[in-house]
């Protein structure tokens, strides 16, 4: 998993795809006359449209090699976030079956694992999407830090190469009712939200998560389509 950062631009679904993983993992968007489409087709006959988007920065705490699970919790408190990112080939919006979804935030803390030395590895993991393009991770709501507002890395790799690097972001008005609860709410109110976020402001409004609740829980997803060359 050390693959060198590459340059390419990823592709992500615009006109009510963004974020939008419906069951097995197909898009879906609606049309001018409120009708949906969805898929191979639907780019066909111009519902759904893949255009470029600039790539996010990696950050300073991305560790090679980390582990493949789907739980990614290590057991750290906080609010449930099950991550459903499902990866397509944006020459045709196919799902990408075997692509390995790498991804790594915060603890409600606002911490990050596995730095100067520590073996902890909370909130780090790998898995694999399926026949669907879907990569499922079991998580928690990220923390927030200093500088930055709150988001959650993410890195696809495709045949032994990088395909995506980015940040994937939550709305604002989510993470206060979020952070109203433990262990959340025992922080002081954080610094900076969207706007002020320099990396949201270069394009991450684009790879805002689709988050809808479950239970005591949220589920968040998003589509990325990616070049496989």
């Amino acid at each position: 998993m050390n693959d060198p950062i590459t340059r390419r631009k990823s592709l992500i679904t615009l006109g009510g795809v963004v974020g939008s993983v419906l069951a097995g993992g197909a898009l879906r968007a609606a049309s001018a006359g409120g009708a949906t489409a969805s898929g191979p087709a639907a780019v066909a006959n111009g519902a759904v449209k893949c255009v470029l988007t600039p790539e996010l920065t990696e950050g300073p705490y991305y560790i090679a090699g980390e582990h493949v699970r789907r739980n990614i919790t290590d057991g750290y408190p906080g609010t449930a976030l099950a991550l459903h990112l499902t990866v397509l080939d944006a020459s045709s919006c196919k799902p990408i079956k075997g692509a390995a979804v790498d991804v790594w935030h915060a603890d409600a803390a606002g911490a990050y694992s596995g730095l100067n030395g520590s073996s902890t590895t909370f909130m780090r993991g790998i898995q694999r999407t399926n026949a669907n393009g879907l990569a499922v991770f079991h998580t928690v709501y990220p923390g927030w830090y200093t500088g930055r507002a709150v988001h959650i890395h993410v890195k696809v790799h495709v045949g032994g190469s990088v395909v995506h690097t980015g940040q994937l972001f939550f709305n604002d008005s989510l993470t206060d009712r979020v952070y109203k609860a433990s262990p959340y709410n025992k922080r002081g109110a954080r610094n900076t939200r969207n706007a002020q976020d320099s990396i949201y402001r270069n394009g991450g409004k684009k790879s805002l998560l689709s988050v809808h609740k479950h239970g005591s829980g949220y589920v968040g997803a998003i589509a990325m389509g990616v070049s496989r060359s």
